[in-house]
């Protein structure tokens, strides 16, 4: 149901929904944070580790789909995804239908640091849903997605007005 509200309502609402964006955005960060802590990377390096653990169909995963999913340049998961490569959490290795592209999979070890990591990430995660139901959360995601794809035309328009 739609309320009406005025200007003034609409703005204090806009501003409000921000901010707690921003104050989720950063305690995010500070999760993600520890659990790269937790293993010996950096947090960059375990959204990308999460970024392939989740992207990973069995045949890998190229920089690009990575870069995409997290929003970096190519470049950037490249010179990471090395390092990571030489700490033994995952393998690179040239597509076979195509040796531009390098696919990315994570190893053994990568998989099972973050196995042990689970049980806490599981936990963390219903204390933070936990007053949410799975209908709500899909809710949410849903109005959320559009938002985000909102959001990103905006940016667009903004870049091509400056």
């Amino acid at each position: 149901m739609e309320v009406n509200m005025s200007e003034k309502q609409l703005g204090e609402a806009i501003r409000n929904f921000v901010w707690n964006i921003v104050e989720i955005h950063s305690c995010l960060d500070a999760i993600h944070k520890t659990w790269a802590e937790l293993l010996g990377i950096s947090e960059p390096q375990w959204l990308i580790l999460t970024a392939i653990d989740e992207l990973d169909k069995g045949d890998g995963v190229s920089g690009v789909d990575v870069s995409t999913r997290l929003r970096v340049h190519p470049a950037f998961v490249t010179t990471q995804t090395k390092s990571l490569e030489k700490s033994g959490l995952l393998t690179r290795m040239p597509s076979s239908t195509d040796a531009r592209f390098v696919l990315m999979s994570l190893t053994p070890l990568a998989r099972t640091e973050i196995a042990k990591l689970s049980g806490k990430r599981d936990t963390l995660n219903a204390s933070i849903f936990s007053t949410l139901g799975a209908g709500a959360l899909k809710d949410l995601n849903a109005k959320l997605d559009v938002i985000r794809k909102n959001a990103e035309r905006a940016v667009r328009r903004l870049a091509a007005d400056v």
